[in-house]
């Protein structure tokens, strides 16, 4: 299934069964459940209010072909934000718990510039990240990826930055909040270069601010992700990630909390 066709699904039932072919190892690709509960959290909010900013607690793999039901609950609807919470369940366990916040434009003296998007190699020359059955996750069939930031994961060379453009294989027909959603998760973490061995991460928690008024963009449009670390011991690592468009725009900022079992 395309992931339009997941987000008509979504609409339609409470519950719902992930494809395999959107897998990440044992677990559903976070940035699609993630996408999914937004999308069902989103109708609970007045018309006009777009999410400014979200916060996702992964408690426990999502397994694809196994039911998974999506609630949201509106915790709050101010003057100008509505609070929204969101939860998935599987086999009676909670998988995913997220928090929205949605908000309407404001009058307002303060206005700042985004900081401008760093320079990179055009999209048409950078090396292309192939689907490959058995070493790269299910999801790669979906997601289509151009490195231009840093070294590959399990490369050994580490370095502090990792990233680059990134689009689905099958254009969308429309690009919304919960397609930017699904994109921005689908990097490695920006850890695994430091590796040469291949081991298992987890991302433990996600915040991912949207910036608004949102750029404009079209099906097939590109996306610049760029991440950086900003510490990693212990077995986690914590990074933090800007996305732009092609010709420069801020789209929205990520912070990431990821552990690491090797």
């Amino acid at each position: 299934m395309t992931f339009d066709e997941l987000l008509r699904a979504s609409d339609a039932s409470q519950d719902l069964v992930m494809p395999d072919s959107w897998s990440q190892g044992r677990a559903t690709f976070g940035g699609l459940t993630a996408a999914l509960m937004f999308e069902r959290m989103q109708h609970l909010v007045t018309e006009g209010r777009a999410m400014r900013s979200m916060q996702v607690s992964f408690v426990g793999p999502v397994a694809p072909e196994v039911a998974a039901s999506f609630e949201a609950e509106l915790l709050r609807e101010g003057r100008a934000v509505s609070q929204v919470q969101g939860r998935i369940v599987q086999n009676g366990e909670t998988r995913l718990v997220c928090l929205a916040s949605f908000g309407g434009d404001r009058d307002s003296e303060v206005q700042v510039d985004a900081l401008p998007a760093p320079e990179t190699t055009p999209v048409s020359q950078c090396q292309g990240l192939d689907y490959i059955e058995g070493v790269t996750p299910q999801f790669i069939q979906q997601i289509e990826m151009r490195w231009a930031f840093g070294n590959l994961p399990f490369s050994g060379k580490g370095g502090r930055e990792l990233g680059g453009w990134m689009q689905f294989r099958k254009p969308p027909e429309t690009f919304s909040d919960a397609h930017i959603i699904a994109l921005v998760d689908a990097w490695p973490p920006a850890v695994l270069p430091y590796v040469k061995q291949r081991v298992r991460t987890s991302s433990l928690s996600w915040a991912l601010d949207i910036v608004h008024p949102r750029p404009v963009m079209e099906p097939g449009d590109w996306l610049l992700y760029k991440a950086s670390i900003d510490q990693a011991g212990a077995g986690y690592g914590h990074t933090q990630a800007g996305i732009w468009t092609e010709r420069g725009e801020l789209v929205a900022l990520s912070r990431q909390t990821v552990t690491v079992f090797g």
